[in-house]
């Protein structure tokens, strides 16, 4: 579930930063005073995701509007059907209609994308996994988008994990130097994972004490081969160019998870329309 106090600071900053000083359209060609009813349409089918976000963007500038939902986070609906209804002062309505729906887009089509990948793994034990490649400043809200498609969230950011990547080994000098430096400076609690790129470096990585290991951009001949040679004494996590196309013949291989940074990085925004009535 998502925090009020976080959502309300990420929306804050993004009314502060499409408003300014105000809405001078608006101001321009209403009273203020109107009112009226405005109903959120799904313009394709979706995984709704993010119907807190879209709420609080309309009642930060105004908490007199009335906010309906028609659906809750986590539903599917299909293309014509109703979101959400607002009302109230069709001023602040409209200022806010841009926010709100960027939100709304944004999440929902991150969840409808993480559901199609969860789709193609059925049957395996392969896990789909996001990535820290998200929009700055709107991770909390991706990784919940990610979690709200049936995906898992691979670490929040550099202070809640452990990913020894090319850089820090070719840093640290070698693959066995990294491991040997990270085991002796952090708690013995925290697992290590770390990533490779060939079969050579996955047996130095399992030789090392790997806790787990990522198969950086390797082919899905040597992915096989490389869950043949670990045995299952390491999980394992295969990465890089995974596409829907792809995602399934990755996971038959047998690895357990896959993260997918198309999740977030590029994901297409739903169709989300507002329509006053």
């Amino acid at each position: 579930m998502l925090q009020k106090h976080i959502i309300r600071n990420i929306v804050k900053s993004a009314i502060e930063e499409d408003v300014g000083a105000t809405d001078i359209t608006t101001t321009a060609a209403l009273t203020g005073e109107e009112t009226g009813k405005a109903l959120a349409l799904a313009k394709s089918d979706v995984i709704v995701a993010g119907m807190d976000v879209f709420k609080e963007s309309f009642l930060f500038l105004d908490p007199g509007m009335q906010f309906k939902r028609c659906c809750k986070d986590g539903d599917v609906v299909e293309k014509g059907g109703c979101l959400a209804e607002i009302s109230g002062n069709l001023s602040s309505m409209l200022t806010a209609e841009r926010v709100a729906l960027n939100f709304f887009q944004r999440m929902s089509g991150i969840a409808t994308l993480t559901r199609r990948y969860v789709d193609e793994v059925k049957g395996t034990k392969a896990k789909i996994l996001d990535t820290r490649k998200t929009a700055p400043g709107l991770r909390y809200l991706d990784k919940y988008a990610v979690r709200i498609g049936g995906g898992y969230n691979h670490r929040y950011g550099l202070y809640d994990g452990v990913l020894i990547k090319d850089n820090h080994i070719a840093a640290a000098g070698g693959i066995s130097q990294a491991l040997a430096r990270v085991r002796g400076r952090l708690p013995h609690t925290l697992k290590v994972e770390i990533e490779v790129k060939n079969l050579q470096e996955l047996e130095e990585a399992i030789n090392s004490g790997a806790d787990l290991i990522m198969l950086d951009n390797m082919s899905l001949e040597d992915i096989r081969k490389a869950v043949a040679v670990t045995g299952g004494r390491v999980p394992l996590e295969a990465s890089g160019n995974v596409t829907l196309a792809n995602v399934r013949k990755i996971a038959e291989t047998g690895v357990d998870l896959i993260s997918v940074g198309a999740l977030t990085h590029s994901v297409p925004a739903s169709d989300i329309s507002l329509k006053i009535e």
